[in-house]
């Protein structure tokens, strides 16, 4: 099982997940990211399961964020 995870309070806004992985990234109206079809867990974090063969996309949007708020987890 492969998670995603989105710590929303911590986004910046630069939309470096939207541009590398428009399926489950967008921007939001407050022109912060948002993880499509999460869960709020707690106040600000966000969580979504994902197939295995989404993981590419998604690791690359972790990797590209500056602020380090977007977290793959197995």
């Amino acid at each position: 099982m492969v998670k995603v995870r989105l710590d929303r309070n911590g986004c910046i806004g630069c939309s470096a997940c939207v541009a590398l992985c428009p399926k489950f990234w967008e921007m939001g109206k407050d022109n912060k990211t948002v993880l499509k079809n999460s869960k709020e867990k707690e106040s600000g974090w966000f969580e979504l399961e994902i197939k295995q063969e989404d993981l590419e996309c998604n690791r690359m949007a972790e990797e590209s964020c500056p602020v380090n708020v977007i977290h793959v987890v197995k």
